[in-house]
């Protein structure tokens, strides 16, 4: 028989065997299969049940594809600072039970579109709230924000529009901190020169965003927009910032338009489908303003933001 110190080597020696093989497999798990990848990298963007052309839909079967194309929520001025919260998680909690992305479009700075069609806002103290009680709303919900459409590319075009890259870097930075990928605001192609936004994004805390939106409620070629925001990309590695990444709006610019057509033109025409792309350093397309929305009364539309079937008929090409 072996004695009791043979049988406790024995035993010591298959305990050593034992943690010697869990240790190898942890060590040759590869990184990737370790590796937590960020659901907003795969999934697709969320198509909200509660949008214009969903609720048409439901009695008119024409609006079906617009219903089914995922499309950012707004939350501007007509959510109040008690309100906000609530809602934007309520929509992110709609699209994490389908296991999509939910887009928010972030439009409620001061001198918002320096009063033409989509005026309106807070003051700065109130946006401040309203901004903080957004990404309190947004928290967690892995999220992605387009960032005040128009505000870069109009800035020092009107009065009362204060600190507005300050306003910017704040929201910037509450929205990052709730886990948001924010992309601030950049224009289109045929508006401000790259470098001149380059620098803009600069001063409104691009650094804390994952980067910047083109062409959001207008009607540039998506070619132009790439080359664009490539451009803008280049200028801010000159100013050294680097690694930023941009979307681009596809919803209207499947025919592109001349570029002071800007509200309702005629022979606008959906754009590509809004998908994650991941090519180079453009992100994504997406689909922020709504095809169907009006852009304010011209050329036969109804106020700004008014559903508008003629006009989304005419975007499908009907």
């Amino acid at each position: 028989m072996p004695s009791a110190a043979s049988s406790l080597r024995a035993q010591t020696l298959a305990v050593m065997a034992v943690v010697a093989c869990l240790v190898a497999a942890v060590v040759t798990v590869p990184a990737s299969a370790s590796a937590v990848t960020d659901p907003r990298l795969t999934r697709s963007f969320y198509a909200d049940s509660a949008s214009s052309a969903a609720v048409a839909a439901r009695t008119d079967r024409r609006f079906a594809s617009l219903a089914r194309t995922p499309q950012a929520y707004w939350a501007t001025d007509h959510l109040p600072v008690s309100r906000v919260k609530k809602a934007v998680r309520a929509y992110a909690t709609r699209a994490a039970k389908k296991k999509r992305t939910p887009v928010v479009a972030v439009y409620a700075i001061p001198a918002r579109d320096c009063g033409q069609h989509s005026a309106g806002s807070f003051d700065a103290p109130t946006y401040k709230r309203w901004v903080a009680q957004l990404a309190s709303g947004l928290k967690g919900t892995k999220a992605i924000a387009v960032l005040e459409p128009d505000a870069l590319a109009m800035l020092g075009q009107c009065d009362a529009q204060g600190d507005r890259t300050g306003l910017l870097r704040y929201a910037t930075k509450k929205l990052k901190r709730a886990g948001v990928w924010v992309y601030v605001d950049a224009g289109h192609s045929s508006w401000i020169a790259p470098d001149v936004m380059a620098a803009r994004l600069k001063a409104a805390g691009v650094t804390s965003a994952r980067g910047f939106s083109t062409n959001v409620a207008n009607f540039r070629g998506t070619a132009d927009e790439i080359a664009y925001g490539d451009q803008v990309v280049q200028q801010l590695a000159g100013l050294g910032i680097r690694g930023k990444k941009f979307v681009v709006e596809t919803a209207r610019n499947g025919v592109p338009t001349a570029a002071g057509d800007f509200c309702n033109p005629v022979g606008a025409r959906t754009g590509a489908k809004p998908r994650m792309i991941r090519r180079g350093n453009l992100d994504a397309y997406m689909w922020v303003k709504h095809p169907g929305e009006s852009d304010g009364p011209c050329n036969g539309g109804p106020n700004a933001g008014a559903w508008w079937p003629s006009g989304a008929l005419t975007l499908l090409g009907r």
